[in-house]
């Protein structure tokens, strides 16, 4: 085919499959069942099972696992060394368990309800315990529950899982009965070579990518920061794939070596996109290759097996969660939210096939097995809420959130930044900080204190950065970085955070008066006061009477800025202003009535 020919094909292909997956993410959306059954829902009805108008799905599914190499690359940006540190115990204790238990379970499950052999059953089974990042986090963040002690354990459970899928592949690589894969290179030095590749994952990510970034974000190029974040994903991929190891390791690796530098937010900021949309093309291909003819063959095993599943998955989750001394309706809930099976089931199973331990019938089935387990969910969190005893977490009190997502944003760590940051820090409260000035980020540094990377005026990097739980979002910025229709998007966004806004200077005020913030403070206003409060003493003035001068001055400036702001003219209210002749006028007026 020419290359008019393909460019032809990729459209004819590509216009049905967004405008399916439009139709149904949005019919899905509104009866509240998520977004991964409209895109898998989608993929059917374009595909050769049902309307036949795109082909190819194979290859289309190809391309999209870049998709889920983008979604382990955020979930390594999430992994910074101290939380890490503050989650083993739910990643690695609770997780881990989750994971061989309810794999032993599924196991078992299928052994006994199949004719399939032990290598086959692990196979399938191991996947299954996996449940849905892509569908449960949404939820969690949607119903405000990522703040709760039950919402951040499924977290660490989805995040261990993501984590796992590494050694999954690993384990059906040494199942496999295909020679090619048998002609591989051995264990141990599968081992060595991936040893090796972290090492010089996390040296480059040090000593060339760091550096990479704070040039980049010195020329204040934004978009290179697109590329440059694209090329880190692809290439640590790319690296894997060619010594033979997992391209979700590379990215998960890439994003863990980053997890804690001052770029973080900025590059989840930016990747999030392509994996949001490339996450969505998977699903179309995974719904594409469906079969639907031998899942009509065999009707009841699917709706069998599926409830099965949930079922085992909720019984073992919730015992574990007991043992971990949840009470026992958070456990429940928790059992019935991690329930379904999950988006890398459909790779693992495709590992499966290649390995040739499944027959691709056997792939379909079970891919319409989790795809049914993930139609459940929705309908389980209705139920599972009447068993939730803790409280979501609001944005009023003085309590720090237990998960990432900050008590406070500073946006702008400048000499303005700095001094409300720390005020902020000494009473305790969590606070994330947020510049664009590299040099300023590394001095920082210097003095102890984690100050990201971005544009802080950006809703999706301070969504990312936990804006949505904050609750104070403190804008110290120079210049005139808002307008009021900018800062309505920030509070729609975010309606529950106190929003607070530097401006340059009552001009500033004047042009925001209507934005829906809770105060501006003129960044030069109390430094002057301040000032004249010490050239008054210093010239004999009592401070009593310097107190009065101050209340005075307050009053009028409030009050002629309130006209200011409701005439939109910096010239009302020039009668409330000390002025020479003013002064002079009073002097004389007071020296009448004396009878001076």
């Amino acid at each position: 085919m020419d290359d008019h020919g393909a460019a032809h094909s990729i459209l004819t292909d590509f216009a049905p499959m967004f405008g399916a997956a439009l139709f149904f993410v949005l019919l899905f959306r509104k009866f509240g069942l998520g977004a991964t059954l409209g895109f898998l829902v989608a993929g059917v009805m374009v595909g050769p099972s049902v309307l036949g108008l795109v082909g190819d799905a194979a290859t289309k599914l190809a391309i999209a696992e870049l998709g889920i190499v983008l979604l382990l690359f955020v979930v390594g940006l999430e992994l910074s060394p101290a939380r890490l540190w503050r989650m083993k115990r739910d990643i690695f204790g609770f997780g881990l368990l989750q994971v061989v238990l309810c794999g032993i379970a599924i196991i078992l499950l299928v052994q006994f309800s199949t004719s399939f052999s032990i290598a086959a059953a692990i196979a399938l089974g191991l996947p299954l315990a996996l449940s849905s990042t892509a569908q449960v986090l949404p939820m969690l963040q949607s119903a405000g529950r990522l703040a709760t002690p039950s919402g951040e354990r499924a977290f660490s459970t989805l995040l261990f899982q993501d984590i796992s899928i590494v050694p999954l592949i690993t384990i059906i690589a040494a199942l496999s009965r295909n020679p090619t894969d048998a002609n591989g290179p051995p264990g141990w030095l599968l081992v060595l070579y991936t040893l090796l590749a972290v090492a010089g994952l996390v040296l480059a990510g040090r000593y060339l990518l760091r550096p990479l970034f704070r040039l980049i974000g010195n020329l204040g190029e934004r978009e290179m920061f697109v590329f440059a974040g694209l090329f880190t994903v692809i290439a640590s991929a790319a690296l894997m794939q060619a010594l033979g190891l997992s391209t979700a390791l590379g990215a998960f690796v890439a994003g863990v070596m980053l997890a804690d530098s001052p770029y973080r937010h900025q590059l989840e900021a930016d990747i999030d996109p392509f994996r949001t949309i490339l996450l969505g093309l998977f699903f179309l291909a995974v719904g594409m290759m469906l079969d639907l003819g031998a899942i009509a063959e065999r009707p009841i095993f699917v709706v069998g097996m599926a409830m099965a599943l949930v079922a085992t998955k909720t019984a073992v989750i919730t015992m574990l969660a007991k043992l971990f001394g949840m009470a026992w309706k958070p456990a429940l809930a928790m059992g019935l939210l991690l329930s379904q099976g999950g988006e890398f089931a459909f790779v693992l199973f495709a590992q499966a096939q290649s390995a040739l331990l499944i027959e691709p019938e056997a792939a379909s089935i079970f891919g319409a097995i989790v795809t049914l387990s993930m139609a459940t969910t929705p309908f389980l969190m209705m139920f599972a809420s009447r068993f939730r005893t803790e409280a979501v977490r609001t944005p009023t009190g003085l309590e720090a959130p237990k998960h990432d997502g900050a008590t406070a944003i500073v946006v702008g760590y400048g000499r303005f930044g700095q001094s409300a940051a720390q005020m902020l820090i000494g009473q305790g409260l969590s606070v994330t900080l947020i510049d664009r000035n590299p040099e300023t980020i590394e001095i920082a540094g210097d003095f102890g204190m984690k100050v990201y990377y971005g544009d802080g005026t950006r809703l999706d990097l301070l969504r990312l950065a936990g804006a949505a739980d904050a609750q104070l979002i403190l804008f110290c910025l120079d210049g005139k970085q808002f307008t009021v229709e900018a800062l309505g998007h920030v509070r729609e966004a975010f309606p529950h955070a106190g929003i607070f806004l530097r401006v340059f200077d009552r001009r500033a005020v004047v042009e925001l008066g209507s934005a829906p913030v809770d105060g501006m403070v003129r960044e030069v206003l109390e430094s002057g006061i301040d000032m004249a409060r010490l050239a008054l003493r210093h010239v004999g003035v009592d401070d009593g009477e310097i107190e009065r001068t101050e209340l005075e001055y307050r009053t009028m400036d409030t009050r002629r800025l309130a006209r200011q702001v409701e005439a939109q003219d910096i010239y009302a209210g020039r009668d409330d202003m000390f002025s020479q002749t003013r002064q002079k006028r009073l002097r004389k007026a007071a020296a009448k009535e004396a009878g001076v």
